[in-house]
């Protein structure tokens, strides 16, 4: 009977339980570079700027420049605004027979300053927040913060701002009610104990020397102008976010896991990142997109719905088929996260369809809310196609789903592929903490999603 169970039940087994040494080593090497990149990448500007970096040390060059179809291990980039980037290695089949595009994200939820922020109460200056995409918003006081971004100035220069990240660095903080006097806080639900509008950063406290009102905002407006030439006029048309301080670091006495902001998506975009870089000359044409706005709804030029794709895709067909035609007979791994099974809230889980950590890169053949609702269903052959290319590289991958049917859900930037007509399955990190300042995944788990991306690229059929 045991035999007949091994020969017919699906069974898994701890990712540790299945590597050697050797293997151990390069998984250490890959977290080493990969917490690097996140913790030079705090915004999607920033993702692009390190991702462009890698990619011309590796030998990408601008894809503007690129005359005629791309050509078998050619590399070319386009970024797009500086906040989405688009890599290409050409194949040795022409684009007509398709491509193998891997999606991922570079944004993630923080606090955008907006566009008038800075004012004054009660001798004390602030900038009023709004914040962007899914959070829970209680996580975000009384942590240290950081404000990085861009502001546009009126001569059309743009001045980069970047405060909190050096060890000099002053930093900043959303301030909590104390527990001694927080009863009618604490009666509120946890979606109602901090409201949107109380998101608001402490910027500073001493006065501006002289007689008059506003003098903490004028001082602080002040120390803006001094270190970027900046007026408050010029933050109207700025960029700025504030995102958690914490600094990416090992977890956990075995150092198994890796704490840091802003994996989701990062995590998969650095494992599609470092796989294309490594792909000389695959037999399709091998494409890597760091998209923008997924966490709104993947909108605007910068977004996975933008046409800037096709425009891309167009310059890499050359005339030499349609874009459509391209589409129809490409494949695509949404590369995005999904949540991990959590001991310590179980109930939101069906445990034999939950992703777990140390179990390898996660497969979700759907994503979506309650009925399938906003989701890209996966084929059963797609499924089979990834599972054998898996198999073949040598990755650990599991099957999941996001939570219970009627717990809620979520989705990626799948259906946007899927909509060109292109065949398209989510596949990345289990994360613990999801959107959360500071998110856990496994070593292991971001390994097996770098040799998942790699098997895809450098697949021979």
């Amino acid at each position: 009977m045991d035999e007949m169970k091994k020969a017919l039940f699906y069974q898994q087994k701890n990712g540790y339980d299945l590597m050697d040494a050797a293997e151990r080593l390069a998984l250490e090497d890959y977290c080493r570079g990969y917490m690097r990149y996140l913790d030079a990448a705090r915004t999607e500007r920033e993702a692009v700027k390190e991702a462009v970096k890698l990619a011309e040390a590796a030998g990408f060059v601008s894809a503007e420049n690129l005359d005629g179809p791309i050509q078998p291990g050619q590399k070319v980039y386009w970024s797009n605004r500086g906040k989405a980037l688009l890599l290409a290695v050409g194949g040795k089949k022409p684009m007509s027979a398709g491509f193998v595009v891997e999606a991922a994200h570079v944004d993630a939820p923080r606090l955008d300053l907006k566009q008038l922020p800075l004012f004054e109460d009660s001798e004390l200056g602030y900038f009023r927040t709004h914040y962007y995409g899914g959070i829970k918003k209680y996580q975000w006081t009384a942590i240290p913060l950081e404000i990085h971004g861009v502001v546009s100035l009126k001569d059309g220069t743009t001045q980069e701002v970047v405060i909190g990240r050096e060890p000099d660095d002053p930093q900043f903080v959303i301030t909590d009610l104390l527990p001694h006097l927080a009863a009618d806080q604490m009666q509120k639900t946890l979606a109602k104990g901090i409201e949107g509008e109380k998101l608001c950063i402490l910027a500073g406290s001493v006065p501006y020397a002289g007689e008059g009102s506003d003098r903490v905002k004028l001082a602080i407006m002040s120390l803006l102008n001094d270190r970027y030439g900046i007026t408050e006029a010029d933050l109207i048309s700025a960029e700025l976010e504030a995102v958690p301080a914490f600094q990416v670091r090992e977890l956990g006495l075995d150092r198994s896991l890796i704490g840091g902001y802003g994996q989701d998506d990062r995590v998969c975009a650095y494992a599609e990142l470092a796989a294309v870089l490594e792909t000389e000359e695959p037999e399709r044409t091998a494409v890597c997109i760091l998209a923008d706005k997924e966490e709104i709804g993947s909108m605007g030029v910068s977004g996975m719905q933008s046409r800037a794709f096709e425009r891309f895709i167009e310059k890499l067909c050359g005339g030499t088929c349609s874009v459509q035609e391209a589409f129809s007979h490409s494949f695509c791994v949404s590369a995005d996260v999904t949540a991990a099974l959590d001991p310590m809230y179980p109930e939101v889980s069906e445990k034999q369809n939950a992703s777990r950590i140390n179990y390898g890169v996660a497969f979700c053949k759907y994503t979506g809310s309650r009925g399938k609702s906003g989701a890209s269903d996966a084929s059963a052959e797609l499924v089979g196609y990834l599972r054998r290319l898996c198999d073949e590289g040598g990755v650990t991958w599991q099957m999941c789903e996001l939570g219970k049917v009627d717990q809620g859900g979520g989705g990626t930037v799948a259906l946007y592929m899927a909509d060109r007509d292109i065949d398209t399955i989510d596949a990345g990190v289990p994360v613990l903490s999801m959107h959360a300042p500071f998110e856990t995944t496994s070593k292991f788990d971001c390994y097996m999603t770098y040799k998942c991306m790699k098997a895809a690229y450098n697949a021979k059929d």
